[in-house]
């Protein structure tokens, strides 16, 4: 299967880092064919501009975004790994979502009804963050992590979501939770 691993984390030795090595290493002793596109060792440019938002109406994208298109076209399966920070996205990867995800390429409008362009591809999506995920639940918050990723960017340009993944108390992780994660994250492409 083509594998494309989307990465967002400024520190490669972060447990994000960990989880994305452990995925590449999983994938290779499988036979998968993978990308990772690690944001920040790109320096990917995280901001929409205007000239990205008329090209977008034209069907025109800027060359890095066209780049990143393409290797969406290659991925049967995209994952991505990110943190969550203020209960969102890290600012390159909303960038990126903003950019890369445009209209006529991930999504477009027919008669005023939106229609996701990305059919047939699946994704995963690993998150750590620091609280529990009790923590997450109790104030109503786990939900709507879930809810605005999964149906508000991921499903809405038609990908099929396999499974999204969240690394709770990320911040004070042992060993054996860490292992733990580990074989999660493995499963799922078994």
């Amino acid at each position: 299967m083509k594998q494309l691993i989307i990465f967002a984390h400024p520190n490669p030795d972060s447990l994000n880092g960990h989880i994305k090595n452990v995925l590449v290493a999983h994938l290779e002793q499988n036979g998968h064919e993978i990308m990772v596109r690690d944001l920040y060792e790109l320096g990917f440019n995280p901001v929409l501009s205007l000239t990205d938002l008329s090209g977008q109406l034209q069907g025109s994208v800027a060359d890095d975004v066209a780049i990143e298109q393409d290797w969406i076209r290659w991925a049967e399966r995209i994952t991505f790994i990110y943190p969550i920070w203020w209960t969102g996205l890290p600012a390159i990867m909303k960038g990126y979502i903003d950019r890369v995800f445009s209209y006529g390429f991930a999504y477009s409008y027919t008669g005023g009804v939106q229609e996701g362009l990305l059919k047939g591809k699946e994704v995963v999506i690993i998150n750590s963050h620091g609280k529990s995920h009790e923590e997450y639940l109790a104030n109503g918050l786990g939900p709507a992590l879930s809810l605005a990723a999964d149906k508000g960017m991921y499903s809405y340009c038609g990908l099929k979501i396999v499974q999204h993944l969240f690394l709770d108390k990320a911040d004070r992780a042992r060993s054996e939770g860490i292992k733990n994660w580990e074989v999660q994250v493995k499963a799922i492409f078994n």
